[in-house]
């Protein structure tokens, strides 16, 4: 396994976590984005795992986002390389991905928590994209926010570099839960047994269903679907597992294949 200084790896068996760990601020310079993306290498070779947890260590930020230092001429490309590298992986990681937001994301912060299939907050949290106020704009928010969230809302977050907090967050849909901060480690547990009490092929197949439906025209993600479903899906150990155990009333016992 990869020798970590700024990222910290941990592979718990049913589920993986990624924290960054640059306390109190946590923010992302070159050397730990580069090791975020070895990081998530590691989280696509992992076979057993259903669940992967992007987090920042400490109680105060997330991320405060991209090292500004980072953003002078002489290394911006490097800095976009690797950092659009993070949200290149996290876009291929094929099981469910979880922000665990515990105070501040902004900037490129932000754009990595919404990255992630799902994100958790604490009430205490706050998101926001402030590129402008420093004469430039998050690429990846201008992307995301959009297929997440109202138009007005993206253009007031990037056009006028606003932060909002868990709540308003959470009533935009831009996070799934908020948590209270003192249970946030529990409540996040919690929300992520969900995922690892369930079939790690079927989590797999309806991430990519999901996915894959989002970017066609109906009719045509429909024909994909179904052949997904009927190829792929009911190929699998578990779809039969589960419709058994249904039909004979016991709980399902998965093979994860």
């Amino acid at each position: 396994m990869a020798d970590f200084k700024f990222i910290s790896y941990e592979d718990k068996g049913e589920t993986l976590r990624i924290a960054i760990n640059r306390p109190p601020y946590n923010v992302l310079d070159i050397a730990t984005m580069e090791e975020m993306n070895a990081a998530l290498d590691l989280a696509m070779e992992n076979t057993t795992a259903k669940v992967l947890v992007i987090s920042g260590n400490g109680d105060k930020t997330f991320s405060s986002g991209v090292d500004v230092v980072d953003h002078t001429p002489d290394k911006v490309v490097k800095m976009i390389e690797v950092f659009h590298g993070i949200l290149k992986r996290l876009m291929q990681v094929s099981i469910p991905t979880v922000a665990a937001v515990n105070g501040a994301a902004l900037g490129g912060g932000c754009e990595l928590a919404i990255a992630c299939d799902m994100v958790v907050a604490s009430e205490n949290a706050k998101l926001g994209q402030p590129e402008i106020k420093l004469g430039v704009f998050p690429p990846i928010a201008a992307i995301l926010l959009p297929r997440q969230i109202p138009m007005t809302k993206v253009m007031e977050l990037l056009l006028g570099g606003g932060i909002i907090d868990a709540q308003e967050a959470h009533r935009i849909g831009l996070v799934n839960r908020v948590f209270p901060k003192e249970s946030f480690a529990v409540d996040t547990a919690k929300f992520l047994e969900q995922f690892t009490s369930l079939s790690r092929v079927a989590l797999i197949h309806t991430k990519k269903a999901v996915k894959e439906a989002a970017t066609r025209p109906f009719y045509e993600a429909l024909f994909h679907i179904e052949q997904h479903y009927l190829k792929d899906l009911m190929a699998t150990e578990d779809a039969k597992e589960g419709l058994n155990s249904f039909i004979e009333k016991r709980k399902p016992v998965w093979k994860n294949k």
